[in-house]
């Protein structure tokens, strides 16, 4: 059979036939994520802000501090001239690994200390801050609602 065979003759399969055999692709590579940023750097450079212009937010919260050292993100605020001072401490350096929660008010020590997202597999610096803010709503400091 020659280069102008017929339709359906042996020459036209071949080519079918080596097309149909699985072809050995690679899965195209996922970009690699970068690392996670070291917890004290994840607080100074992502945390930290954002939270800071959640507080600033609203409308009678000032004297704004907040600071990450050992393994323990500290805010501090005055809402309608009463002092507040909440803790978020991360024992094992790591964001994800477990978590906890303390607030105090009017110049008193923290009564209790509170697990913190424990449920959660995913845990980002949007996250904490979200929850932090929950949490400060949930004892009526700031408001539940945005307007």
């Amino acid at each position: 059979m020659g280069p102008h065979a017929p339709p359906g003759s042996d020459q036209e399969a071949e080519p079918a036939a080596k097309a149909a055999a699985p072809a050995v692709k690679k899965a195209p590579e996922k970009p690699k994520k970068p690392p996670p940023k070291p917890l004290p750097q994840l607080m100074e450079e992502d945390l930290i802000p954002s939270l800071k212009a959640t507080l600033e937010a609203q409308e009678d919260v000032s004297q704004i501090e907040l600071s990450f050292r050992d393994n323990r993100l500290e805010g501090s605020f005055l809402k309608k001239d009463i002092p507040y001072n909440f803790w978020a401490f991360f024992p094992n350096g790591e964001l994800t690994g477990p978590k906890a929660f303390s607030l105090s008010s009017y110049g008193y020590e923290a009564s209790t200390v509170e697990p913190f997202l424990i449920d959660e597999r995913r845990v980002s610096a949007q996250l904490v801050v979200f929850w932090i803010r929950k949490r400060l709503a949930a004892q009526g400091i700031l408001p539940v609602w945005k307007e």
